[in-house]
């Protein structure tokens, strides 16, 4: 009957569409939607950065930094590359563009520590490029120096932290490492410790400059590496260039053993020569009967000259002084004070770290 009264409609209407067909004769059926792919690729990252001349010469005094990078490929195409620039409370956003040459206004003659990350048309970021850092200029041709006279202050940042090794504290389970002191015309206040994520350089840490230049992080995966870089700071937030990155392991650890003896470091010097002043004290609860100290320096930009107090060898960065017999017995509770001359290149030295008869001291 339903295929009859069909056939019915068809034939009086002359045409080609067919009568509604009921419901109760035909089961409904629901045509499959067609869903889109979702796009999770990243682009690649961004490489050789280098400076690039201003694209137009600014028509103000202030400078301008800019550099220039090879193209990121994506599988659905580059919509923007993001930018970021170094201040003194970490990266941020300076510029975004569809081109491979970016910069930003700023301080002329000063310098400007930036990466960039490309973005596809999903929201799939890259990895962080290098870093680089260039000096802001005025137009096509660096100026020597600016057309007005710079503003009052401090515009002075410090030194380039340098001496960067993993492992200073092999006791610690995680990522652990060390650095030597930046100088700076007034005085260095904090070091900004920086880590690589997958889209960005995030700020991970800030060691004061009074402290122990010495970072250690517990929440990462051990066995995996992980890549730092530190940046010095001055009271003014003037920031320096930041240090060569690291690549750090982040360790088991080992166990710790309960320390038996402190260590106070003082160093005077002058030219290039350091007198070592080393306090040991003994914070077990037993006699310390005949000792060695050894004192760990970075690479072996120290030599060591002489010494007091105790007989002092030199095997590559490590200085070691061993007891004489009159101060070969350290009492519970006691303190002895012993001593070196060294001479020294570059920026003055610190120790990484002390350890007496192989257990690691703890510093005071």
């Amino acid at each position: 009957m339903a295929l009859l009264t069909a056939m019915l409609a068809f034939g009086m209407a002359g045409g080609t569409a067919l009568a509604a067909v009921p419901s109760n004769d035909v089961a409904d059926v629901a045509l499959p939607m067609k869903t889109q792919p979702v796009d999770n690729t990243p682009p690649t990252r961004p490489t050789n950065l280098i400076p690039c001349p201003v694209p137009l010469a600014p028509l103000t005094e202030y400078g301008y930094a800019s550099i220039c990078w090879g193209a990121s490929s994506d599988d659905t195409g580059i919509a923007a590359y993001d930018l970021y620039r170094l201040e003194a409370d970490g990266f941020v956003l300076a510029n975004s563009t569809t081109a491979t040459i970016g910069g930003f206004t700023g301080v002329l003659n000063q310098r400007y520590t930036m990466y960039v990350v490309a973005r596809d048309p999903a929201g799939n970021i890259s990895p962080p490029s290098a870093l680089i850092t260039v000096t802001a200029t005025l137009g096509m041709t660096p100026t020597a120096s600016p057309s007005q006279s710079p503003e009052p202050g401090d515009h002075t940042p410090p030194s380039q932290p340098t001496g960067l090794q993993d492992a200073c504290l092999q006791d610690y389970r995680g990522a652990t490492f060390c650095w030597q002191p930046s100088t700076d015309n007034v005085g260095v206040t904090e070091y900004d410790v920086y880590r690589e994520n997958p889209t960005a350089y995030d700020r991970v840490g800030t060691i004061p400059a009074s402290g122990i230049r010495n970072f250690a992080e517990s929440n990462v995966v051990i066995g995996q590496r992980y890549n730092y870089f530190v940046v010095a700071q001055d009271e003014a937030r003037n920031v320096s260039t930041p240090s060569s990155m690291l690549s750090v392991l982040a360790r088991e650890g080992l166990p710790t053993p309960t320390p038996t003896c402190t260590v106070s470091y003082r160093a005077a010097t002058w030219s290039s020569t350091l007198n070592a002043e080393i306090n040991v004290r003994n914070i077990g609860t037993t006699p310390i009967d005949g000792w060695t100290l050894t004192v760990d320096y970075p690479a072996s930009s120290t030599q060591l000259t002489s010494g007091w107090s105790a007989d002092w060898t030199q095997n590559g960065s490590r200085i070691s002084g061993t007891n004489k017999q009159w101060n070969k017995v350290i009492n519970p509770g006691s303190t002895t004070q012993i001593g070196f001359a060294a001479s020294y290149s570059g920026a003055q030295p610190a120790p990484l770290r002390f350890a007496l008869n192989g257990r690691l001291c703890s510093v005071e």
